[in-house]
């Protein structure tokens, strides 16, 4: 059996194991082992279109792995039947790379969805909690404001307390930074630290922002090519050999990650036979 990169006697709540993968003709993981422990916020890297986020949904059971092991809190998701794999879902609380917000719910509604629709709880309970969610990412003053009142930070910090509505275990977040200003990037960075510690959750983190993901990561894994290229915390990263880890940390035009898309010679393409446009001459 593979060995999942991480360390089990301090608990891992997700074990991925020999993970593979493709879409079609496409390889996208060939072999992954990663191990997230119990805890911690672990942050999965690497360039557009490595799959992290196919990995996430590969974690949430809305994708079956090809061949391999995905456990989360010791329960095989890939063999989980409908009830069993909804029931797992409950647990694990997901922050989109859009926030996804219901666009006809203001802020109040759109926390308070999980809680009406996986719950019996009273509507006095559910008030006290939405309110407690909102206060946790500091926006109980918008609860009446809509999606489209929101600034794109502010949208992102409802979609938060939306996805701990529940009090999950496990939280994931796709791109949480992406297109957000300086400020909301910083509040965002520190929400995720301050309530992965407060709630005692576990917090998984797909991002290629390198700045702002090492500022928080207890623990890093980057993905190239269908594999995990290395693993360690950002300071460990920092201080590796690899010139692939070196050119993505460093933001390096030139290394083992190639500019171009794999493709013939422009030569060819140009004046010889390659089909490309053929079609629009």
């Amino acid at each position: 059996m593979a060995t999942v990169t991480g360390d089990r006697t301090n608990g891992c709540v997700v074990e991925i194991e020999n993970l593979h993968f493709s879409r079609g003709t496409r390889r996208i993981f060939a072999g992954v082992d990663i191990g997230i422990r119990r805890g911690e916020v672990t942050a999965i890297m690497g360039p557009s279109g490595t799959g992290k986020t196919t990995l996430l949904r590969l974690i949430g059971g809305q994708l079956r792995p090809d061949a391999g092991r995905i456990r989360v809190d010791g329960v095989d998701v890939d063999t989980l039947k409908r009830r069993g794999l909804y029931q797992l879902r409950k647990r694990m609380g997901m922050l989109f790379q859009s926030g996804a917000l219901f666009t006809h719910l203001n802020c109040f509604e759109n926390v308070a969805f999980p809680l009406r629709e996986h719950t019996r709880l009273s509507q006095a309970l559910i008030r006290h909690l939405v309110l407690i969610k909102l206060e946790a990412v500091g926006l109980r003053g918008a609860h009446a404001l809509y999606p489209a009142e929101l600034s794109g930070g502010m949208a992102r910090r409802v979609a938060l307390a939306r996805a701990l509505a529940l009090d999950p275990m496990v939280v994931m977040y796709d791109e949480p930074f992406s297109g957000q200003d300086p400020i909301s990037m910083g509040i965002l960075v520190r929400l995720i630290r301050l309530l992965n510690d407060a709630l005692g959750l576990t917090s998984i983190i797909v991002s290629h922002d390198v700045l702002e993901t090492a500022e928080i990561a207890d623990r890093v894994h980057v993905i190239s090519a269908g594999k995990v290229v290395e693993s360690g915390s950002p300071q460990e990263l920092r201080a590796s050999s690899s010139e692939w880890v070196q050119q993505f940390l460093n933001a390096l035009p030139d290394g083992p990650v190639p500019f171009h898309y794999p493709a013939p010679s422009l030569e060819e393409d140009l004046f010889g036979n390659s089909g490309v446009g053929v079609s629009a001459l």
